[in-house]
């Protein structure tokens, strides 16, 4: 028996968020099926965390236990036939029986896109945020830099268990520019639920003259613990990256 950590992409849009569940349609689920059509015998693959409805990967990690006779490009092309269009195995490796991907991962890197239009665009829409009025450029900037460090999220999501620490470490938050959209870039060690697009919806809502920038110091330096106001879109997020140690890569 031989642990394979597996890299997913997908398209979140179709799914009800990554984790099985009884009456819906996941990622798991599918993932799960196609491995029990290759002779998989397992329970449940192990994931390095979840993401929400509607949400997007592209470096999604998980984890199985597997008796394969084949080669690792063959494991890859056997998953991948046994999945739907939307989903798809990039990558495959070997790894120690005791690796864990949520265990292991080290940070996990996020995009969110989004673009000021003041009229729909339905092609676009799929995967980035459309707002409007515009957006200061200079002010998302300002903002995400502040972000940087060691800091009490609670204003802006809660913990996977209750009761458990929303102090997170950000050691990356940028806004890059990517033609007519911009993307908010953002590492960190852990996420709280939905923190990521709460924290894109909050800075818009700076970056649109609705709230004062000096807003920001008062949720993180006093340590509100009532989540702020508003939810920046699921479709606008993607998983990029779990980042590993160089042993487990």
């Amino acid at each position: 028996m031989v642990r394979y950590k597996v890299i997913l992409a997908y398209d979140g849009t179709v799914f009800q968020g990554f984790q099985r569940q009884a009456k819906a349609r996941t990622v798991q689920t599918v993932v799960e099926a196609a491995l029990r059509n290759i002779g998989w015998e397992g329970k449940a693959v192990l994931a390095a965390g979840r993401t929400d409805t509607g949400v997007h990967a592209l470096g999604q990690v998980i984890a199985f236990d597997l008796n394969w006779a084949h080669s690792i490009q063959e494991l890859q092309r056997a998953i991948n036939a046994h999945l739907p269009s939307e989903v798809v195995v990039r990558f495959v490796r070997q790894v120690s029986a005791d690796f864990h991907p949520r265990y292991a991962a080290q940070a996990r890197r996020y995009q969110y896109r989004l673009f000021c239009d003041e009229v729909r665009q339905p092609l676009r829409e799929r995967y980035a945020w459309r707002v409007w009025p515009e957006v200061s450029t200079a002010l998302l900037r300002q903002l995400s830099n502040r972000l940087i460090g060691t800091h009490d999220f609670a204003a802006f999501g809660t913990p996977p268990r209750a009761g458990g620490s929303t102090v997170r470490n950000i050691t990356s938050a940028i806004w890059l520019d990517d033609g007519p959209e911009l993307i908010f870039e953002i590492i960190g060690n852990a996420f709280l639920y939905r923190m990521v697009r709460r924290l894109v919806f909050f800075q818009v809502e700076v970056a649109q003259g609705k709230v004062d920038q000096g807003e920001l110091d008062r949720l993180l330096v006093d340590w509100v613990k009532v989540p702020v106001r508003g939810t920046a879109p699921a479709h606008g997020l993607t998983l990029i990256e779990v980042i590993y140690s160089t042993g487990n890569t």
